[in-house]
Order: C-alpha cells, then sequence, then structure tokens
C-alpha cells in the first residue's frame, strides 16, 4: 500500500494542465488566468481630485483666493491656476496646471468668487497621482490569477473583452453495482438509493470542474465496459464509486485494463478508503472510489480534487493542511492514517475544528455539516482541547 504522500505525488506527477483557451472577458468565476494581462491606459489617465474642494498652490494656503474656473469630472481644466487662485474640483476631476494640493469644500469658506482657506494644506493632499493604480503596459493580472470580481473589473479597466484561462476540467461519474437504485425510486430488498452519483457530482462542481454523470453500471462487464468507454473518451478524469474491491464481482479494474487503462496503483494506506484505484489512458485520469460514501467523500478530496485544480491552472493543487486548534477532546485509536471529518467554527478564542462523529466510512448523515478533514496519525491518540491538529479545510 502507498503512503498518502506518495499517492498523491503519483496523481499530480502524471496529471497535465489542459491547453488555455481564449474565452470572452466574462469567462467562468474561479478559472485561472493562462497568460499576463497588460494595462493599456496609465490609471487614472490625469492626477485627479479625491475630494469635493478646490485645487490650490500648497504655498498659497491659509489665505484667500480667486476661483478662476470649475472642473467637473469628466471634464478637463482651461486655466491654470496662478498665485492667489483656486479651481473648484468635483471628486474625480482633473487637477488644473499650477495646483499641487487639494482642500475639501467643507474647510473653506466661499463668497463669491473669492474663497477662504481656513487652514494651511500639504503638498499633494487629497490627489491621486496619474498612473498611480497602473502604467501603461504594467502587468495588472499576472497568470495563475483566479478569476474574482476584482479580476473582472480590472479587465474592463484596461479594455480586455476576453482572457486565455484554463479550461474547466470535464469529468464523467459511474456509479457500480447491482444494490444501487436512483433516488426517486424506493429500494426494494437488498437494494439501496444511489448517493455517491449526485455527492460526486456536487464535490466536482466545487472543485471547478464540469461534471457528466453517466449512470449505474450494473454487475456485468458488458455494461460497465460501454460506460467506461464513454466515459474515457469525452472526458478528462473518470470517476467510478464501488467495484475496486477483490469482491467476486468487483469487476472495475479488470475492465479499466482491458479499456487500455495503466493501473498506477490500487490500494492506499488511509482511512477511510483503502482499496482506491489510480490509472490513466494516455492524458485522461482514472480513479476507482470505494463504495462507501465517506470513502468516495475523503478520496475525491485527497486526490481527484488536487487533480482537477492542477489540470485548471493552479499553482498550488493541494491538499493544504493548517494546524487548526481543537474545540473540544479528541481520543482515537486508528489501524491506518486517518483523514476524519470534522466541523470548522468560529469563537470567541478564534478559529477551531471539532470532528465530525462519524461512525463509519457508511455513515453519509455524518458528513452533513463537514467542512473539514482533519489528520490524525495511526495508533492512540488523546489530544486535549486547544490541541492544533493537521486541518485541510474543504
Amino acid at each position: 500500500m502507498l503512503e498518502v504522500t506518495a499517492a498523491l505525488e503519483t496523481v499530480l506527477g502524471r496529471t497535465q494542465r489542459l491547453t488555455p483557451l481564449m474565452v470572452p472577458g466574462r469567462a467562468p468565476l474561479g478559472r485561472v488566468v493562462a497568460a499576463n494581462v497588460r494595462s493599456d491606459i496609465d490609471s487614472p489617465p490625469y492626477a485627479k481630485s479625491i475630494m469635493d474642494g478646490y485645487a490650490v498652490r500648497s504655498d498659497d494656503a491659509a489665505t484667500t483666493l480667486t476661483v478662476v474656473e470649475e472642473v467637473a469630472a469628466g471634464r478637463m481644466p482651461t486655466r491654470t491656476v496662478g498665485p492667489g487662485q483656486a479651481a473648484r474640483v468635483m471628486t474625480g476631476a482633473p487637477i488644473p496646471d499650477g495646483a499641487d494640493a487639494v482642500i475639501p469644500h467643507e474647510e473653506t469658506k466661499l463668497n463669491g468668487d473669492r474663497v477662504e482657506i481656513r487652514r494651511p494644506v500639504v503638498k499633494g493632499k487629497f490627489i491621486l497621482p496619474r498612473a498611480k493604480e497602473m502604467r501603461a503596459g504594467e502587468v495588472v493580472i499576472p497568470a495563475g490569477t483566479k478569476l474574482t470580481p476584482a479580476a473582472f473589473g480590472l479587465l474592463a479597466s484596461v479594455g480586455r473583452t476576453e482572457v486565455q484561462v484554463y479550461p474547466a476540467p470535464r469529468l464523467a461519474i459511474i456509479s457500480t453495482g447491482d444494490e444501487l437504485v436512483e433516488p426517486p425510486a424506493r429500494p426494494g430488498p437488498g437494494q439501496i438509493r444511489n448517493s455517491n452519483g449526485p455527492m460526486l457530482a456536487v464535490l466536482t462542481a466545487r472543485a471547478g470542474a464540469e461534471a457528466r454523470y453517466l449512470g449505474i453500471a450494473r454487475d456485468d462487464k458488458a455494461g460497465l465496459e460501454k460506460l467506461v468507454r464513454d466515459g474515457l473518451e469525452r472526458s478528462n478524469v473518470l470517476v467510478l464509486s464501488g467495484g475496486v474491491s477483490a469482491g467476486k464481482y468487483d469487476f472495475v479494474p479488470d475492465v479499466l485494463r482491458e479499456s487500455g487503462v495503466e493501473a498506477h496503483f490500487h490500494k492506499v494506506r488511509v482511512k477511510p478508503g483503502k482499496p482506491l484505484l489510480f490509472g490513466t489512458r494516455g492524458d485522461t485520469l482514472v480513479f476507482g472510489l470505494p463504495g462507501n460514501p465517506v470513502s468516495s467523500f475523503v478520496g475525491f478530496e485527497l486526490f481527484v480534487r488536487p487533480a482537477l485544480r492542477k489540470m485548471g491552472g493552479e499553482a498550488i493543487p493541494g491538499p493544504t493542511f493548517v494546524p487548526v486548534p481543537l474545540a473540544e477532546e479528541l481520543k482515537a485509536e486508528n489501524d491506518r492514517p486517518t483523514y476524519a471529518p470534522a466541523t470548522l467554527k468560529w469563537t470567541s478564542e478564534g478559529l477551531r475544528v471539532s470532528p465530525a462523529g462519524w461512525f463509519g466510512s457508511a455513515d453519509l448523515r455524518g458528513l452533513l455539516n463537514t467542512d473539514a478533514l482533519i489528520s490524525l496519525p495511526t495508533g492512540a491518540v488523546s489530544y486535549a482541547m486547544g490541541f492544533s491538529v493537521p486541518t485541510l479545510p474543504l
């Protein structure tokens, strides 16, 4: 059995970033920019006022000045501010030549075309210099940046109507097993509803990829082969849940091998989710996750999600564990390194984490409030409240 770190290294080492695409500027949130975006202009394009007030010469302040012009935002000054003069300016208006400071309106007293400046002003006060935000030719959105609402605003500011990004990976999902029925059906004797299919589809969406659910593969090789072929031909990643152990009807490893998939490992020293298979056919990744829902959940977060993030252009695909203090005492004994579902919460003392209280790999309900995994070592542990444990926020 591979250790988790070695298994993850194998997965990421065989994961290729997807070919970037040029897409309209309204590309989906969260996509990763593939090429530097540069500004085509200085911003602001001129020195401008950040207050309603009067543009003045700083060495003229604390006196009474003649107002020679009023400049609104969107209009250019027509007069130079000379000694003893001022120009009324609105927020965002260009600063006239000759002026080097702005005094706010509320700190003045206007009488006709004369304005009394009630206190000295500092040179440059309330003026945003030209190109303070960005200069023409400067990189404003570096390659590797995720598209956020602010990034879309920047794209508009520099006149970009399209941007080169890494596309969303396409992931196909197959659930396996004669015992499964789809959620609308009422299970008969010996049957259970298919929870992994919907759960994996939503986990895929949360990871920024596109999910395509192919349905349930029954316990016969012909039906499984058909779905596997579909998934391999039209997806970047194929994920199967169930059928990867050593049971009489666990056909997944054989069908994958016969479909041209090279298996790189089939067991990981991890709890839950030991019988986890990873293989490739060309650049297509294939994951065989255990059928128990918590095992599928943990396997996805530890291995599939990092692969999707790397395909989508992220420089650090994860998983990234951080130390978080426990909100309560924790005692456990595990025969393998364990990644336990947990819940993050903010307290008066800061961020804390609590075990979710799941009873085993079949306890889907125990995942309900899970928004983290905590890493626990092999053997017995007894941690006091406040002890920091390695935590993976989800």
